[in-house]
């Protein structure tokens, strides 16, 4: 992102807002408004915010996942895949006990 387009004072923004909007939709871009020259609000392209969002997402998922390793609080793959095989027989033997 080149800071010198991407950031707009909130002067700009007033009389261009028709125009902001739809490049900012068109092009996935991201500018910074800013309010007596200091970076206030960030204006987005939802698609862009949504997959920040999952990016973020996965990155928590990751770093707990990470300090579940370290404590030694995890399964092994194979425990894991006997756990769900144990849960689906479970599941299976009490659909055949409501059948019967």
């Amino acid at each position: 992102m080149k800071f010198s387009e991407a950031v707009k004072p909130i002067s700009y923004l007033k009389t261009h807002a028709s125009e902001v909007v739809r490049d900012v939709s068109e092009n996935q871009k991201t500018l910074v408004i800013t309010h007596n020259g200091e970076a206030k609000v960030i204006l987005q392209d939802v698609k862009v915010y949504e997959k920040t969002q999952e990016s973020i997402a996965l990155l928590k998922i990751l770093a707990l996942s990470g300090r579940e390793i370290k404590k030694g609080d995890h399964k092994t793959l194979n425990k894991s895949f006997d756990n769900v095989r144990k849960r689906i027989n479970d599941f299976k033997r009490g659909q055949r006990e409501v059948q019967s």
